[in-house]
Order: C-alpha cells, then structure tokens, then sequence
C-alpha cells in the first residue's frame, strides 16, 4: 500500500540524440555532402530532366530553330552591325594589301565575323610584325599594325627583294628604281647578315656618293662595290675596322681617286692593291723607259 503524501515527480527524457539521429547530424555537417545536397543533386535532376526533354528529336528540333532565331534577331540587330573598317599603323601599300586579303563584304554582323580567323590572315602577311584586331563602339572593325619598316634590297637568283633589319623578305620589287633610296646588296646568303650590312653601310657614309652596294661572298664575308669597277675585299671578322682603314687612307693618300680597281683587306697585315690595266700598262712603259735610259 503506498502512503499518502506528496506525488513522485515525473522523470524528463534524456536530452541526448539518438545514436542514428547523432549520426545524421554528423553527416550532415560534412562539407562534401553539404555541398552534395545543395548543388550537386540539383544540378544532377537538371541534367537528367534536360535530357529526358531533348530525347525527343521533335523537342530537340524546335529548341534549335529557337535558338537560331534568336541568334539571327540578335544578328540583324543594328548595334551589331559592322559597317566599317579602320586599319592603323600601316603604309598605303600594305592597307591596301589588308583590304584585298581579307575581302570583307561590309555591313556584316559582328556574330558572322571571326576575329581570330581576320588575326591569323593578317598577321601572316610578311610585311606585317603584330597585329591586333577588335570591334570597336560604332559599328568598326579596327585592325591596329605593326608594320616591318624594308630597310635594303636584295638581289637573289629569285629577283630584287625587300627585306627589313632582321632578313626577312617583305615584298618583290620589280624594278630598282622603286626604292631609289635604299641601299642594294647581292649574293647568296646576304638575307642572312643583313645586320652585317647595315653596319658596313653606316661605315661607308664617306663614300655613299660613290657607293654601289654590297655583296655577299661565299656566305662568309662581304665585298663593297663603288663606281668606276672598284671594289674593296673585306675579311670575314674585324669587317668595319678594315674598312675604316681603307677610308682613312682614302682620306690621307686619295686612294679611291687613283687607278685602283681592287682594295684587297682579307689579310689584315698585307693589303693589296690591284690597278686598272691602263695603269699597269704605264707603269710598265715607264720602267721599261727607265731601264732604257740606264
């Protein structure tokens, strides 16, 4: 018999988890599955109800012609429409040139144009170093160059070419006179030492109004050509110091001005001179008279 008095109070429950509920929250908190959940099964019903969507190939047909449609209203837009072409950093000729390669038929949309495609063409041109391309605001397609600046011609068994400072030919040239200013070597191998060139040229200033051109001997050293058939023989190193010695004797002694055809500098410590058959000819005749005269 229980005694009167006071009832037992009820226990509370115990505020713990469960083991399996301790364990869902626990898995729950792991970054991978969060972001598993979040993102992953989402993106996962997506894919899977886009597919089961474009299986169908009528479905599929009719989102392609949406997607053309737009893609062509889009086009036709006038704020994508391409009227003009401006080319920057390039001579007449090579503006020119661009114009005729890349054959353009303007207005045309932006959507239709490949910058990258336009890039490559231009940039494949010889006369062309870099280039870039881009749309600008207002409908233009701006082509901005470097241009290779031809500082020589070349004559080659190919023809008379243009080449610039590192050799490179940017352009035939049918005829001499159309770089009247320039300054012409020759031989095989000349595209190849242009900086070579370039130097002996800047030496032989002095003589620019006598000078010919250079030549290319052998592919190891250079002859310079004056008027009157005179020629100075360079060696294969030390090239502009012998050809400064050449012009301080030409200075001190008026050696170019003589009857010299040849100034032979190959060998450093013996230079050679070789003179017009007339004055070998008169040489002769005066020994011979000095010798008549004993």
């Amino acid at each position: 018999m229980r005694p009167l008095g006071r009832p037992e109070p009820k226990l509370k429950s115990d505020p713990a988890p469960s083991r399996m509920k301790y364990r869902m929250q626990r898995w729950w908190l792991t970054p991978s599955i969060r972001v598993l959940l979040r993102f992953g099964l989402p993106l996962v019903l997506i894919v899977t109800g886009s597919l089961a969507f474009l299986a169908d190939e009528g479905r599929r047909a009719a989102v392609e012609q949406a997607a053309g449609d737009l893609r062509a209203a889009l086009a036709e837009r006038p704020e994508f429409r391409v009227d003009l072409m401006a080319i920057d950093g390039a001579s007449a000729d090579l503006d020119r040139v661009i114009r005729n390669t890349l054959d353009l038929a303007l207005p045309v949309s932006s959507f239709d144009l490949d910058l990258e495609d336009i890039r490559a063409t231009v940039d494949a041109l010889p006369a062309v170093e870099t280039v870039g391309v881009r749309v600008r605001p207002g409908g233009v397609l701006q082509i901005d160059v470097s241009e290779r600046i031809g500082v020589v011609l070349w004559r080659s068994a190919d023809g008379l070419k243009l080449l610039d400072d590192t050799g490179m030919a940017l352009a035939r040239v049918d005829y001499r006179v159309a770089h009247p200013d320039l300054p012409l070597m020759a031989g095989q191998g000349a595209d190849l030492a242009v900086g070579e060139a370039l130097a002996l040229l800047a030496a032989a200033q002095p003589l620019e109004k006598r000078l010919r051109g250079l030549v290319r001997v052998g592919g190891r050293r250079w002859d310079v050509v004056l008027d009157r058939g005179q020629r100075i023989q360079l060696p294969e190193t030390g090239y502009v110091g012998a050809l400064e010695r050449v012009l301080a004797l030409d200075a001190a002694r008026e050696l170019l001005d003589r009857d010299v055809t040849v100034v032979d500098m190959r060998l450093a410590d013996r230079p050679t001179l070789r003179l017009a058959e007339a004055a070998v000819d008169e040489l002769q005749r005066i020994r011979t008279l000095n010798g008549t005269k004993r």
